[in-house]
């Protein structure tokens, strides 16, 4: 690989993350209810459709959250039974940005009220704190927050 002093790519920014999930309906009824939002875009109720899985235009019959100024989609095309790994090439966690560390510990109540088991919030030597969750295909969600 070579190097130069004009990078490849110039990103601004993450337009989007989508995440591939094994049950959609689960799955969005899970992110509805963490997220308290409707999706901004829902082709979920065709996902069983001949060809939908396919079809980039539907979105693979999944559907997508506008959080902020991102975007999360979810994608239902794995394998039943299939599990997220941290530990295999490609994803690690998604870290959602929150506001505050009080946002974080009202988080933790507002998941534990709704049976959503997660972590501690943990503050971290560089300056931020982290609530740890796992989605229903066990992909690690962590809100952050400044300190």
């Amino acid at each position: 690989m070579t190097t130069t002093d004009t990078p490849a790519v110039r990103p601004t920014g993450i337009h989007h993350v989508r995440l591939t999930v094994t049950d959609i309906a689960r799955s969005k009824a899970f992110y509805q209810d963490v997220f308290g939002v409707e999706p901004a875009v829902d082709f979920s109720a065709q996902a069983g459709d001949p060809g939908v899985r396919e079809d980039q235009e539907k979105l693979y019959g999944g559907c997508v959250f506008a959080l902020g100024d991102q975007l999360l989609g979810l994608r239902p095309v794995a394998e039943t039974g299939d599990r997220f790994v941290s530990t295999r090439v490609g994803l690690d966690h998604v870290s959602l940005q929150v506001g505050s560390r009080a946002d974080l510990d009202d988080a933790a109540e507002r998941l534990s009220a709704r049976g959503v088991e997660h972590g501690e919030v943990l503050e971290l030597d560089q300056g931020i704190a982290v609530l740890s969750l796992q989605d229903p295909d066990d992909i690690n969600l962590e809100l952050t927050a400044p300190l």
